[in-house]
């Protein structure tokens, strides 16, 4: 018998799937779902509903043309003579580009579905449900990360918002500093693609609206002190508990 708890992991997952942050094995198993478990389907479809028309007030953006190289690159594929038109949910820019700043609207948009589906999830809002997030701004204002904590889950995922240049040997830091504390290294972050980290039992305990997150310049594996050694160029505050 599913209980409530496999419902709200259920709708997370569905709600994961349509924003494309699983990773490959975990979005096969939800497109195995959708093809025999009717209710899967529906979920999937109620998510798409609600949070596509999100990405609708944001821009088209082209990505720029070094990505376009590394994919084909990476993928041993020569440079098509004439752009392929894009039409699924996942080849949308939009979408991805919000998706990059968009944690706040992810939670208000969760709040807005579980309030409106309690077949789907049975709490009453994401923040009851274990959601926090954090916009990691840097000192120009321009937001450089964004991130949502799943505390129920152990996890968080970290979104680049803007893409930002480091020199050759360098890279992010991610740091969780509590209320008192010294930094916390979260380990290095992607600058051009989300990043999920787990979230041990330690880190759980200290999260919190008092703490913040940080971001710095370190060697590409990271601080070899165990803190900061480079500038900090990005913080941010928790918010959501």
């Amino acid at each position: 018998m599913n209980t409530p708890a496999d419902h709200r992991h259920d709708d997370l997952r569905y709600a994961e799937y349509v924003l494309g942050v699983l990773d490959a094995d975990a979005r096969a198993a939800v497109e195995r779902e959708i093809q025999v478990n009717p209710q899967a389907a529906a979920a999937v479809a109620l998510w798409q509903r609600h949070l596509t028309p999100l990405a609708d007030d944001v821009g088209d953006m082209a990505p720029a043309p070094y990505v376009w190289a590394r994919i084909r690159d990476s993928l041993q594929l020569a440079a098509p003579a004439t752009p392929q038109p894009r039409t699924s949910l996942w080849d949308n820019l939009r979408l991805w580009r919000w998706l990059g700043i968009g944690a706040s609207m992810v939670a208000a948009a969760c709040v807005a579905v579980m309030f409106a589906l309690p077949r789907l999830a049975t709490t009453p809002s994401v923040v009851n449900a274990g959601y926090m997030a954090a916009t990691i701004t840097q000192d120009n204002g321009v937001t450089g990360w964004t991130a949502t904590m799943d505390l129920q889950h152990a996890r968080m995922i970290v979104v680049p918002a803007t893409p930002t240049a480091f020199v050759q040997g360098r890279a992010p830091e991610l740091w969780l500093i509590p209320p008192g504390e010294k930094p916390i290294s979260l380990g290095v972050i992607a600058r051009d693609k989300p990043t999920t980290i787990a979230l041990r039992t330690q880190l759980l305990t200290r999260l919190s609206a008092q703490a913040l997150l940080a971001v710095s310049v370190e060697p590409v594996g990271g601080s070899p002190t165990g803190q900061p050694t480079g500038p900090v160029m990005a913080k941010g505050a928790i918010t959501g508990a």
